[in-house]
């Protein structure tokens, strides 16, 4: 049970938010258009020439004190894998990929762990080792690099029985990072993760969408049909708020709900028309998180965050607004959380 004094910290940061969130279900779809797709892209472009450090990493915001948001709050490999992906997406040249490519591959431990030197998150944990191997394995394929190390085992250890105390938004880490070494996650890794993914009768998973997300995410990977797709959408469509985001819950809860939701609809919605209309909503609250030094916040107001800056980025490329490079970089289902993946066939 969450600690009175955690309760408290999630309940001011949500009212902090407030004026914010007010101010966007006020806004006009002209006014959160404001900013071009020229803009947004020499923004990022700007945010990230500032928040690149020499030895290849990216800090997590502008100010040096700044500790971060959610993922890159939880490992300081976060910022960077963001960064490449936003690099890849784009096609653009990373400020020091000499030593970004460095930096990940000294990251890595013989036994195959991926491990975070700063950050909220254990790296000696089951759930840290899952997080940061990923990241890792991802990064590194975005660059089309190999760890220096096999990282399989890894996950082979943590499948034997760890696997059960994980977050119910860590199941598709699992085949996204198999894939990402080049292997499709083994049948019986597969049956274990399977067997922990049990939907309501509307589709979702532990009553939120993160979860609901990474089951999605989970079957795409497996080019697999989901289960109960059309009540995930219809349950997804329901829930959009009238400021065209899915902030529902305090923001420490919430702060990716809104990328979580415009994939599954992406990857869903086979073309309907309600479905591009929720995502067009959703672009014009994304673009309300823009500031003005060029990133992106969580919601309205928040401090331009690494983290925010890639799932933003995300909405608005699956949304149309920006368009990734031509041709695609190889793989680009595997290019983080799917902003790039395909659309699934109905």
């Amino acid at each position: 049970m969450r600690s009175i004094k955690s309760l408290l910290v999630a309940a001011l940061v949500f009212l902090s938010a407030l004026p914010g969130l007010v101010s966007v279900g006020r806004a006009s779809p002209r006014a959160a258009l404001a900013s071009s797709a020229p803009q947004v892209l020499s923004g990022l472009r700007r945010f990230y020439a500032q928040t690149s450090r020499a030895d290849g990493s990216f800090s997590p915001g502008l100010d040096p004190e700044y500790r971060g948001m959610s993922d890159s709050a939880y490992s300081d490999l976060a910022p960077v894998t963001y960064a490449v992906t936003i690099h890849r997406t784009f096609g653009w040249q990373l400020p020091h990929q000499a030593q970004t490519i460095q930096f990940l591959l000294l990251r890595q431990r013989d036994n195959g762990d991926f491990f975070n030197r700063a950050g909220t998150v254990d790296p000696k944990s089951a759930e840290g080792r899952v997080y940061n191997t990923t990241q890792g394995l991802v990064a590194l394929h975005a660059l089309g690099l190999k760890p220096r190390f096999n990282p399989l085992p890894v996950f082979e250890e943590i499948l034997e029985a760890d696997y059960k105390t994980l977050p119910a938004y860590s199941t598709s880490f699992f085949p996204l990072a198999y894939l990402a070494y080049g292997q499709p996650i083994p049948p019986e890794a597969d049956r274990r993760i399977r067997a922990t993914m049990e939907q309501a009768p509307d589709g979702y998973l532990h009553d939120h969408i993160a979860a609901t997300f990474h089951a999605v995410h989970y079957y795409r990977l497996l080019g697999e049909p989901v289960p109960l797709a059309g009540q995930i959408v219809a349950r997804v469509l329901r829930d959009q708020k009238p400021d065209g985001s899915w902030l529902l819950n305090l923001p420490s809860r919430d702060r990716h709900a809104t990328f979580d939701a415009v994939l599954t609809l992406h990857q869903l919605g086979h073309g309907r028309a309600e479905c591009r209309h929720a995502i067009e909503r959703a672009v014009r609250w994304v673009l309300t998180c823009r500031n003005s030094d060029g990133g992106f916040g969580h919601f309205p107001g928040s401090t331009s965050d690494a983290d925010a800056n890639y799932f933003h980025t995300g909405v608005l490329v699956m949304g149309g607004f920006l368009k990734p490079v031509n041709p695609l970089l190889h793989d680009p289902q595997l290019l983080s959380w799917g902003h790039l993946m395909p659309r699934a066939s109905k």
